[in-house]
């Protein structure tokens, strides 16, 4: 009976201890109202650019230092910003279609951080991003300040079943082509 006493007591200790000892770990929440999300496409024949909105996010922080954290586009929030009228309203129609993104059936795009490294004054993060049903690992470099973090990165769309227009999977498009990675600028405010 003294034994076990002494086994809990001593148990309970190491827990204590460990929690003592144990870094605490910080959600920091991105300010999406402050936040933003610009892409460019590209074809043959120009380019067009627009801006997503972010439906929420945070990084997650020890002792400073990132450690992780998700973040949650709102697809039904793509936006044109280089064209005006008819031509704006098509192309928003279109790339919220089943031809691009889809966004009656996928509302949301998802991007969770697996892993971070300290580089200098930027982190090298990788993690899964989620566009269209379809999950897939990338990486980038992200800078971060006391109350931002930003990055620009390039998305081959075709591996999120993003196909329309692209000449890696449809013959004779001729000056129709569309490039298969498209740009994300990232400006995230805390």
């Amino acid at each position: 009976m003294k034994m076990n006493v002494l086994k809990g007591a001593l148990a309970t200790t190491i827990i204590l201890g460990l929690v003592a000892f144990t870094n605490t770990v910080e959600k920091k929440q991105v300010d999406v109202k402050e936040s933003t999300i610009q892409w460019e496409g590209e074809k043959l024949t120009g380019s067009h650019s627009g801006t997503i909105n972010l439906k929420d996010g945070f990084f997650l922080m020890e002792d400073g230092k990132l450690i992780g954290g998700e973040f949650t586009a709102d697809m039904t929030s793509i936006d044109v910003t280089d064209l005006e009228g008819d031509n704006r309203k098509d192309l928003m129609g279109h790339l919220k279609s089943d031809d691009f993104f889809g966004v009656e059936t996928h509302k949301t795009a998802k991007f969770v951080i697996t892993t971070v490294a300290k580089k200098g004054d930027v982190y090298g993060v990788s993690g899964d991003l989620t566009i269209k049903g379809n999950t897939n690992p990338i990486a980038f470099d992200l800078k971060m300040t006391e109350n931002s973090a930003t990055t620009n990165l390039s998305i081959d769309r075709t591996k999120y079943n993003v196909r329309y227009g692209s000449g890696s999977f449809f013959d004779n498009l001729g000056d129709k082509t569309i490039y298969d990675e498209f740009n994300l600028a990232i400006n995230l405010k805390f």
